[in-house]
C-alpha cells in the first residue's frame, strides 16, 4: 500500500523508508502501544475489554441467528508479516477491516489501533443509544454517525501516536466497516479496502476506492477494464493517521434475505478478478467459511503478493429493529 497525498505531495510506500518502524523486538514498539493505550483508555470507555452484560439496550436484538458472519486473514506468499487487522462482533452486527502501511510493524500497529478503537466505540454507543432516532441537525441515522465518529476518532489516535512515537512515524491504514441494523447496513470506508455485495445473481462493488487509479478512471484516463490491469493500483489518496482529520465516506443501503456482503483488503481485489470472486461465492455459498478460505486460496494461487483479508456477512433472515413497547412486553415474560 502506498499513500499519494495531493495536499502534502508525499508518496508513501507500504514498506516505508529504510529505518526502524515499530519493530516489536525493540522498546519503541512497546512505547507506541502504551501511548495508544493511554489515549484510548484515558478518553473513552474500554468496552472491548469489559464485555459486560447490558442486554444491548440500543440494539435490542442480537443478529447471531439472523446474519452469518465470518472473517479470515492471511499473510500471503511474499510478505513476512500480516499488517491487516479484522474484527467481527456478531452481537452488534459490526464488521471492520483495516490494511496497514508504514514499514516493519508500523502498519500492523496502525491497523490494530483502528480496528480496536472502532469496535470499542461502536459497541459502547450501540449499547447505550437508541439507534432508531436520527440526528435532527444532519438528518443522518444514528448508525451513520456512530460509525463515522468512531473512524474519525481512530484517525486522531493513529495520527497522534505516529507524531509522538518516532518508531511509528509515517504509519497509516485504510479501513472499511459495516454496521447492520434494522434491515440496513451502514458502510464507512477510507482508502482502497472495499465492500462488495451479491444480490440475487448481481455482484457489484459498493464502495469507491480512494486511490490515484480511481481518480484517473473518474477523469477518463483509464477505462474500468484498463484499470484492472494497471500497475499503479496501490497509491491511496486517503488513509487514517496521515492528517489530523480525515473525510470518512459513508453510505447506507438495504440488506435483504440471501444477500452476501464482502469486505476485503486489496490483497484480494488486486489478485482476484471480480468475476472470480462472484463465481466463488455462488459455488460455495452454502458454507461461508469455505467461501472465505477459497478466496484466500485464489489470491495466494495468483501470487499472494500482499496480505489478504476477507470479512463476510450472509443475510439469513430479516433483522428489523424491535420497538420499545415490544421489548417491554418481552420483559414481562423474561
Amino acid at each position: 500500500m502506498r499513500l499519494y497525498s495531493p495536499l502534502s505531495a508525499r508518496i508513501r510506500d507500504r514498506d516505508g523508508p529504510n529505518g526502524l518502524f515499530c519493530d516489536q523486538s525493540r522498546p519503541g514498539y512497546l512505547l507506541a502501544m502504551l501511548a495508544y493505550a493511554g489515549l484510548i483508555r484515558g478518553r473513552e470507555s474500554d468496552a472491548y475489554h469489559n464485555r459486560r452484560s447490558t442486554g444491548l439496550s440500543g440494539r435490542s436484538v442480537s443478529l447471531r441467528n439472523r446474519v452469518r458472519f465470518v472473517g479470515l486473514s492471511d499473510t500471503g506468499k511474499v510478505r513476512e508479516h500480516n499488517e491487516d487487522t479484522i474484527a467481527v462482533d456478531a452481537d452488534i452486527g459490526l464488521l471492520v477491516l483495516a490494511d496497514g502501511m508504514g514499514g516493519y510493524n508500523a502498519g500492523e500497529v496502525a491497523s490494530g489501533i483502528a480496528v480496536k478503537t472502532i469496535v470499542n466505540l461502536v459497541r459502547e454507543h450501540v449499547e447505550r443509544e437508541d439507534l432508531s432516532l436520527p440526528d435532527q441537525e444532519s438528518g443522518l441515522s444514528r448508525p451513520n454517525i456512530i460509525l463515522r465518529d468512531a473512524i474519525s476518532r481512530a484517525n486522531k489516535i493513529i495520527y497522534q501516536t505516529a507524531r509522538t512515537q518516532p518508531q511509528c512515524e509515517g504509519m497509516g491504514t485504510t479501513v472499511v466497516a459495516a454496521l447492520f441494523y434494522d434491515n440496513k447496513v451502514t458502510i464507512a470506508h477510507v482508502g482502497d479496502s472495499r465492500m462488495y455485495r451479491r444480490r440475487d445473481d448481481k455482484f457489484e462493488q459498493v464502495t469507491m476506492d480512494h486511490s490515484l487509479l480511481q481518480e484517473l478512471v473518474d477523469r477518463g484516463f483509464y477505462s474500468a477494464e484498463e484499470a484492472q490491469r494497471a500497475a499503479n493500483k496501490n497509491y491511496v489518496t486517503r488513509a487514517l493517521g496521515v492528517e489530523p482529520s480525515v473525510e470518512v465516506e459513508i453510505q447506507e443501503v438495504p440488506a435483504g434475505r440471501g444477500e452476501v456482503f464482502i469486505l476485503c483488503s486489496d490483497g484480494l481485489s488486486d489478485m482476484v478478478e471480480d468475476e472470480d470472486i462472484h463465481l466463488t461465492i455462488n459455488t460455495f455459498s452454502a458454507n461461508l467459511d469455505t467461501v472465505a478460505k477459497q478466496l484466500i486460496q485464489l489470491a495466494n494461487d495468483n501470487g499472494g503478493r500482499d496480505n489478504v483479508s476477507v470479512v463476510m456477512a450472509h443475510i439469513v433472515d430479516p433483522f428489523p429493529a424491535r420497538t420499545k413497547i415490544f421489548d417491554k412486553i418481552l420483559g414481562w415474560f423474561g
